[in-house]
């Protein structure tokens, strides 16, 4: 019943400019570091999905099979390199992401494995593809997916039974632009 958590922080980070996995965030370096270290207490191992061990830290990594910029990619990889039977996927620019949110997914998949292939949280736009953990048997219909270049982790929680739980209030807040990560950095002050 082992859930590792895996964090996206690989991107192009075309609308940043930047890279923004190694931008400094609260107190910590890099937002990757800030991300890595919020999910430590929560669960047994935590991962960076990346194309290269690009971070100022010591941190466990998981490098990408594919060559494509996706998180269809990084599940995949992470599946198939780590031995867990499930996996919390979410992303370095997602740092508004509350511990109590997480670990309501994670009481969840502990009460309701079996009955759940997925368990994500839902905002304003729908379910949260990167703040999902996905179980093990999922990893079949994520390769075939893959092959047919259906790239979008969306359709898998859509297509199958999954438990959803709503997220509060701007906690799936998403910094892709400069004055988005200025306006995280002052919430997180």
């Amino acid at each position: 019943m082992s859930i590792s958590a895996v964090i996206l922080a690989g991107g192009k980070s075309s609308r940043m400019g930047k890279d923004k996995a190694l931008l400094p965030f609260g107190d910590y370096s890099t937002l990757s570091e800030y991300q890595y270290r919020k999910l430590e207490p929560l669960f047994e191992n935590v991962y960076l999905s990346a194309k290269e061990d690009k971070f100022p830290f010591k941190a466990n990594i998981i490098y990408d099979i594919y060559e494509e910029y996706n998180p269809l990619n990084a599940l995949i990889s992470a599946f198939k390199q780590i031995d867990c039977d499930a996996i919390f996927l979410t992303s370095v620019d997602m740092p508004l992401l509350e511990v109590e949110s997480i670990s309501s997914l994670i009481d969840a998949y502990k009460y309701k494995r079996g009955l759940y292939r997925s368990f994500s949280l839902v905002g304003n736009f729908g379910v949260e593809p990167t703040a999902t953990i996905y179980t093990r048997e999922l990893l079949n219909e994520a390769e075939s997916m893959y092959k047919e270049c259906d790239y979008k982790l969306k359709n898998i929680i859509l297509s199958k039974n999954s438990y959803k739980i709503n997220a509060k209030n701007r906690e799936l807040f998403n910094i892709n632009r400069k004055e988005e990560y200025k306006k995280a950095l002052k919430i997180v002050k």
